[in-house]
């Protein structure tokens, strides 16, 4: 072997030893395990409370106030006034005029016996009469207003006079400033 051919194959024997240490390198980093991802904790900020509209909300007093205020009860299939019902209303119209800013919304409710149409058109009876009642001890109409619902919302869910008795009534609830 001549001179010049043993530093040619010296020279390839270098490049292929080269090259596979090249290779031997990439393959190491193409294996090389993934390094776990670090991400950043995400922040979760609690949902902001519902914000109440201001006229909308009922002032606490105002609830109170309200909750001192007494339901009226029916005979069946009436909406007369009975002496029990006139000394609840004598009450309420006396809370009412202590609190002028006092707004009330009169319910009237009946038992379940009778048609729905029936009942609506008599639970609006039952709470015209109490507000008939509050206006002529001085509480100004304005400041009530009168809805029916009939058999809709019943106090007492038995199927029983005790029951449809607690039913037939004229409730009182306060209601926001305003509206």
């Amino acid at each position: 072997m001549t001179i010049a051919a043993m530093a040619a194959m010296t020279l390839l024997l270098m490049m292929n030893l080269g090259g596979c240490g090249k290779k031997q390198q990439e393959a190491e980093i193409k294996t090389a395990p993934e390094q776990p991802v670090m991400e950043e904790p995400v922040k979760v900020t609690p949902p902001a409370e519902i914000p109440v509209k201001q006229e909308e909300a009922i002032p606490t007093d105002m609830t109170q106030i309200g909750a001192e205020l007494k339901a009226v009860y029916f005979d069946f299939d009436k909406y007369e006034l009975k002496p029990t019902a006139r000394e609840a209303l004598n009450a309420n119209g006396r809370l009412m005029k202590d609190h002028p800013d006092l707004r009330i919304i009169i319910e009237g409710h009946c038992d379940e016996r009778g048609t729905v149409q029936y009942n609506l058109a008599l639970g609006e009876k039952r709470a015209q009469a109490a507000k008939s009642y509050l206006v002529d001890l001085g509480v100004a109409a304005s400041r009530m207003e009168v809805v029916s619902y009939g058999k809709e919302r019943p106090f007492a869910m038995g199927h029983n006079e005790a029951a449809w008795a607690q039913n037939r009534r004229a409730q009182f609830v306060a209601r926001p400033s305003g509206k």
